[in-house]
């Protein structure tokens, strides 16, 4: 099984949107488990907010905590509106750095999953 990393917005101007981009995160990153795939789905990472009932989690916790899992995975699948995050920006960066494939539509994950 793949490890996949699911990369895209999370954070908007407005919480309607954070939760249309959080939502879309979570469909393609169970599309992606059905197809087979182990995805890394950082749209779930609002679980750890709602639970630190102490508020000691920051940004870069949550950013280092992602690009220990991207390094590990075996492609990234970019996703949403990413030319706009700041975020995605950076882990695609990331990714190439570590010359971990990037996919920015499903059909050529799939494709490439097929060799």
């Amino acid at each position: 099984m793949k490890r996949i990393y699911i990369a895209g917005p999370y954070s908007a101007d407005n919480v309607m949107d954070v939760l249309d981009n959080i939502g879309e995160g979570i469909d393609i990153s169970t599309k992606m488990f059905k197809e087979g795939f182990a995805p890394f789905c950082p749209w779930l990472d609002y679980h750890y907010v709602l639970m630190d009932r102490q508020h000691k989690l920051t940004i870069k916790d949550f950013y280092d905590y992602s690009l220990a899992w991207l390094e590990v995975s075996d492609a990234m699948l970019v996703i949403g509106d990413w030319q706009s995050s700041k975020g995605t920006l950076n882990e695609i960066e990331f990714a190439k750095e570590k010359n971990i494939p990037v996919f920015y539509n499903i059909k050529e994950l799939l494709q490439w999953n097929k060799t």
